[in-house]
């Protein structure tokens, strides 16, 4: 179960190393590549420190925890062992006091996220309360869905859950500020994409990546196709399911807040590279939302090439590193008594 830590502080060092080059164009990046961890930025913040991604990421992982210490014995049913309600009610502490967060208060806020937990607020059922609109399919949710990958894992172990059960779960995550089915697609295959990954870690089977990479996108096709109320959205996934897209130029990489350019970005910076570090890196220098590819990227990383890949020096420069790993080390417990 140590990738575990590995993927969440793998996820971390990813959003910490591209927050002082957030927002930047490409061209910035070409001319000064990030080589290292940086300080200030648009948020003038030192090295280390981390944004929303992380911030979102942890209280999603404290809530599940909460959620396992409520189960009652006879529940075995995943959307059952999960109360939403309690990670929505993370996320509005989030926002509005200030948890889960480096220096006590929230900055970097997505507005589609702003906007699911304030809805939240105002009385809304937690899997209401994401948008969606076309324009509520930014990465905010894709940014923290991790967690819910080790979750299904373990808990799979003790419990026997469908395909529907798992992924109506990542679904129902994402709801919670993006409620729009591109955008749980999008968690959907990153999520099944995760799932080979810690498969492979823990049954030490060495896939390459491009195996692991082509095995959860082919499960995420099983599952979509054949499930009419996402049918209108799989043209948008061409690329993604063409298992071609480590072939495009960089050029053809995307790498805003759009959650389909954050998928894209991510497997194509995966499958061009050989090591954590150099995936971050290349995944930072795309430019643009920075912090949140390389967060997204840096996830699936971690559990790929181990802890020990993540330069040293990258994660001791982590803002509130002790609280990240205890919050972690919490996670770890509590699955390892629920499976």
């Amino acid at each position: 179960m140590d990738c575990i830590k590995e993927g969440i502080i793998g996820a971390i060092v990813g959003d910490a190393l591209g927050l002082a080059v957030q927002f930047e164009p490409r061209e910035y990046r070409d001319r000064d590549p990030v080589t290292d961890m940086r300080g200030h930025g648009v948020f003038d913040k030192p090295a280390g420190s981390w944004t929303d991604d992380s911030s979102l990421i942890l209280a999603t992982i404290d809530g599940l925890n909460k959620c396992l210490e409520n189960k009652k014995e006879k529940d075995s049913i995943l959307n059952e062992i999960i109360d939403y309600e309690i990670i929505m009610k993370n996320f509005s502490k989030w926002l509005n006091e200030g948890e889960f967060t480096p220096y006590g208060y929230a900055y970097d806020i997505g507005g589609a996220t702003m906007d699911g937990i304030q809805r939240y607020d105002n009385g809304t059922e937690p899997i209401l309360s994401g948008g969606i609109g076309e324009g509520d399919n930014g990465n905010g949710s894709l940014m923290r869905i991790l967690p819910i990958a080790f979750f299904i894992h373990y808990l799979s172990q003790k419990y026997s859950f469908d395909e529907d059960e798992k992924m109506t779960a990542i679904h129902n995550l994402s709801s919670l500020t993006h409620r729009h089915r591109r955008t749980q697609l999008c968690c959907g295959i990153y999520v099944n994409i995760a799932l080979e990954f810690i498969e492979d870690y823990e049954n030490e089977c060495n896939l390459g990546l491009e195996e692991l990479i082509a095995n959860g996108i082919n499960k995420s096709k099983e599952y979509y196709f054949n499930n009419d109320d996402f049918k209108g959205e799989l043209h948008h996934f061409d690329r993604v399911f063409s298992l071609n897209i480590q072939n495009l130029p960089r050029d053809e990489i995307k790498s805003g807040g759009y959650c389909i350019s954050s998928l894209e970005a991510s497997i194509w910076c995966l499958l061009n590279n050989e090591n954590y570090k150099d995936t971050l890196l290349q995944a930072v220098n795309l430019g643009y939302d920075t912090d949140t590819t390389a967060c997204i990227v840096g996830g699936l990383a971690g559990i790929y090439y181990g802890y020990e890949d993540i330069p040293n020096d990258w994660i001791n420069q982590l803002a509130k590193l002790d609280y990240i790993e205890e919050l972690v080390k919490d996670f770890h417990l509590a699955l390892s008594e629920n499976h």
